[in-house]
């Protein structure tokens, strides 16, 4: 391996050096600029906080409610196959992540990759997106939260949208440690609530429940005169946003990756419970869905938005006319939408955090305590919780709420494929250094193939979501207005991507071109002090090898260790 000179911003004797504000324009392709005055976040993510955000996070009310419309539009053989789509997808993409969050457990991750590994402009365009997405999100899920106490009796939604915001404002106080020990127990919750509806509903499909006079039911909702793909070819493409709404929330573990304890050990190991529990917790349980509701049913015409009153789930419950049960698993929808608002709390403080660490935001939301919280941040978003209280207006706000998640109704398939793209370079920028792959802590299993078919996936998922745009449900015409509340998102990204890109061709030329040079990708900085004992560029040859034999030799296990590591991802 030919030997390099230290890449900037790294010291053979001290390694890699704090950057400053002016280092954001001469490096584009490096880890940009941190605030120096400012606290670090906190290692304070243990190994079962890691594990159930990485699907604790992604069981909400996309799953729980946004199903329902998705059943209807769709069928229950769209409604399937979308989901396993999406879930692939998502495999992929995690693979990605966690070989780059392993190798730069930075703040931001994600964000981060994309400012180093692609462009600056678009790096600035998807974490803003990003942010903006789970900014609009919390005071969705609130609403949603607070839409589920009307099962039992009807209070003005003003009232639980109050207490709910004083419940996470509460959690902010225990900082991350809070976050992950609230996430952990309310994902043990909604992980038995999934595992408990999957029997019920194999019970019920056999016809052994006594309250539910349809007997056995089998396949018989996929057969005429119900339809297994309803509106065809295009209920089909409709029901991919839901799917990506559904599962936004998994790539979180990259997100916890600055903040855990142990990154090179939990992260792979969570990303790769995720393909069994998508499989499990989502796939047999739409599966489920599909085969003892009918998609015909009228009530699934309200299952959209925040109104949890129409879940798939608690209608399924009420079709087998089953009592008492519905309430409880309208408690678990009301603890599932409370969860992902606290989920959505964290992803965009450490992501505005972040690019205000970098530059890209104002100043002062960089600030973190000494507890290593990032006050400002989390102000903000609080803030932003109190939009729920727009739906108090009964005649506008609705629409000013519609709008607001139109914002970033496509967000996470730019996110999705823009992580994947990130890998890709990044694997380009490693071998244009000298590098090899053995000298990485954590390979995806899917290699750079997987990356490239995850970028191809999200494309095409893209296309499917603007043909739905453009030609709506039930024949309806073209119209400006119905395209712009689904692919608001794509002008939004469009626009934040061209402000940095303006603001930067003076500030900072090096900001220029569309995509950061490979040769200009700085491989050294913001990686781990124990991987630049391997990777380092003062690194001897022999040195390397020594290593990277350990690090192999420790990574090898038998059939047991492989019948272990199933049996942990699955419980």
């Amino acid at each position: 391996m030919e030997h390099h000179t230290p890449a900037p911003g790294y010291d053979a004797e001290k390694g890699p050096l704090p950057r400053t504000s002016s280092d954001l324009g001469p490096a584009p392709g490096g880890v940009g600029a941190v605030v120096n005055e400012t606290n670090a976040l906190h290692r304070n993510l243990k190994g079962r906080h890691m594990q159930m955000i990485a699907i604790g996070g992604a069981i909400g009310a996309g799953l729980f409610v946004g199903t329902g419309g998705a059943l209807h539009n769709g069928g229950p053989g769209s409604l399937l196959l979308c989901f396993m789509i999406i879930g692939f997808m998502m495999m992929l993409m995690m693979q990605a992540l966690a070989e780059l969050a392993v190798m730069y457990p930075v703040n931001g991750a994600f964000f981060q990759y994309v400012v180093r590994f692609i462009d600056p402009s678009w790096g600035f365009a998807i974490g803003w997106d990003y942010a903006i997405q789970w900014l609009t999100i919390l005071p969705f899920e609130i609403t949603a939260a607070g839409i589920t106490i009307d099962f039992w009796h009807h209070y003005n939604i003003g009232i639980w949208i109050a207490v709910f915001l004083v419940i996470l404002s509460i959690i902010q106080i225990f900082g991350v440690r809070g976050y992950g020990e609230v996430e952990f127990v309310l994902s043990m919750i909604k992980i038995a609530a999934c595992t408990g509806f999957i029997l019920f509903g194999i019970i019920v499909n056999c016809g052994g429940v006594p309250t539910d006079n349809r007997g056995y039911i089998g396949a018989r909702y996929w057969h005429s005169p119900e339809q297994a793909f309803r509106n065809g070819f295009k209920g089909f493409c409709s029901v991919f946003v839901t799917a990506s709404f559904a599962f936004g929330g998994t790539e979180l573990t990259g997100l916890a990756a600055a903040e855990a304890t142990d990154p090179v050990r939990e992260i792979p190991k969570a990303t790769k419970q995720v393909f069994w529990r998508i499989t499990f917790f989502y796939v047999v349980n739409l599966f489920v869905l599909g085969l003892i509701v009918p998609a015909s049913s009228e009530v699934l015409l309200g299952s959209s938005g925040a109104n949890t009153k129409a879940s798939p789930f608690v209608l399924a419950i009420e079709l087998a006319g089953v009592k008492i049960l519905p309430s409880i698993f309208n408690a678990v929808i009301t603890v599932a939408v409370i969860s992902v608002a606290n989920s959505a709390t964290y992803a965009s403080t450490r992501t505005i955090q972040a690019m205000a660490a970098q530059g890209m935001a104002p100043k002062f939301l960089a600030y973190v305590d000494k507890k290593g919280r990032p006050i400002p941040t989390i102000v903000l978003q609080l803030i932003f919780g109190l939009l729920a209280f727009v739906n108090e207006a009964e005649t506008t706000g609705s629409t000013i709420f519609g709008w607001l998640l139109a914002l970033s109704g496509l967000a996470n398939f730019f996110v999705y494929g823009s992580i994947c793209i990130a890998h890709i370079r990044f694997r380009q920028a490693w071998k244009y250094h000298g590098h090899t792959l053995d000298e990485l802590p954590y390979k995806a299993s899917f290699g750079v193939i997987g990356s490239y078919v995850g970028a191809f996936m999200n494309f095409i998922c893209l296309l499917a979501q603007f043909y739905v745009a453009v030609w709506p449900l039930g024949g309806a015409k073209p119209d400006a207005e119905v395209f712009f509340s689904a692919y608001l998102a794509l002008p939004l990204l469009i626009a934040l991507y061209i402000i940095w890109k303006v603001y930067s061709w003076i500030k900072f030329p090096l900001h220029r071109p569309l995509f950061v040079r490979i040769k200009d990708i700085d491989v050294m900085a913001g990686m781990r002090p124990e991987q630049l004992l391997v990777s380092g560029p003062d690194v001897l040859e022999a040195d390397r090898r020594h290593s990277i034999a350990l690090s192999q030799a420790g990574q090898k296990k038998g059939a047991a260790g492989y019948v272990k590591s199933v049996t942990s991802a699955l419980f």
